[in-house]
């Protein structure tokens, strides 16, 4: 790995298992790139070594990563390096999510499907030491907040059980699962059993069923078939920001 040794630019950490993802990241981003030096990294883990190398002002973090997930992630980075921004940015465009994100202590909160159009002012307000949500989440968040919102069951999920139950609905068996997440089967079961009961759904199709009404079945990795989009005002195609196989790799860009 490569340090950086400019001291006219902040450092910016960009945190996503697929090196598609930060490529596109990084063209969207351009238009403040002399503001910044950027560093990658291709997993939570390889992210908090890359922070015990060199100091960041800001982290660009994906929610969904194999290993290290970006929730666990967040909270690493605010309890060793509490004053650093984190700027989540997640396919997942659900309440639930962003309150997660929040609570793990996050500053702003983007998804990928608004990040060609987002993602230069959030980067500016977070930085400047603000938070951000787009507006639509904002207001669904509130409604949460405020307990207006009609469908408050999947708060009650701890976040372990609600990345169990994502995967259960993407169609993963327990073992996969379990090895996915480095538990055991039985804990994988267990947290099943939680969900079930927490959710009051006696079986694994009406499970299934419940997450699909929620939309907890979008998944990274296959939304790479989905390339047909709008272009957003960047001149880049959202389906570009959807990876095709997964990557680890990291480095500095100068």
């Amino acid at each position: 790995m490569n340090k950086d040794t400019s001291q006219s630019r902040f450092g910016l950490l960009l945190v996503d298992d697929h090196t598609i993802v930060r490529e596109g990241l990084k063209r969207i981003l351009e238009p403040i790139a002399h503001e910044w030096s950027i560093t990658e990294a291709g997993s939570g883990y390889q992210a908090l070594e890359v922070l015990r190398a060199r100091r960041f002002h800001l982290a660009i973090v994906d929610l969904s990563m194999p290993g290290m997930s970006g929730l666990d992630l967040i909270r690493r980075v605010k309890s060793e390096h509490p004053t650093m921004a984190v700027l989540v940015l997640s396919m997942h465009g659900e309440e639930q999510y962003a309150l997660r994100a929040f609570k793990a202590g996050a500053n702003g909160y983007v998804t990928k499907d608004s990040a060609s159009t987002e993602l230069v002012a959030a980067v500016r307000k977070v930085a400047a030491g603000g938070t951000y949500v787009s507006a639509i989440l904002a207001e669904r968040v509130v409604q949460q907040l405020s307990g207006k919102s009609p469908e408050r069951r999947l708060s009650e999920l701890s976040d372990r059980e609600l990345d169990v139950l994502r995967r259960i609905v993407l169609g993963q068996r327990l073992t996969d699962i379990a090895e996915a997440l480095h538990l055991s089967i039985k804990t994988v079961s267990t947290h099943k059993t939680r969900i079930q009961d927490k959710l009051q759904l006696p079986t694994m199709a009406a499970l299934i069923r419940y997450g699909l009404e929620h939309q907890l079945d979008r998944d990274d990795s296959r939304a790479g078939d989905r390339q047909q989009r709008r272009k957003g005002d960047s001149g880049i195609d959202s389906g570009e920001l959807r990876p095709t196989a997964n990557d680890s790799s990291f480095n500095t860009l100068r």
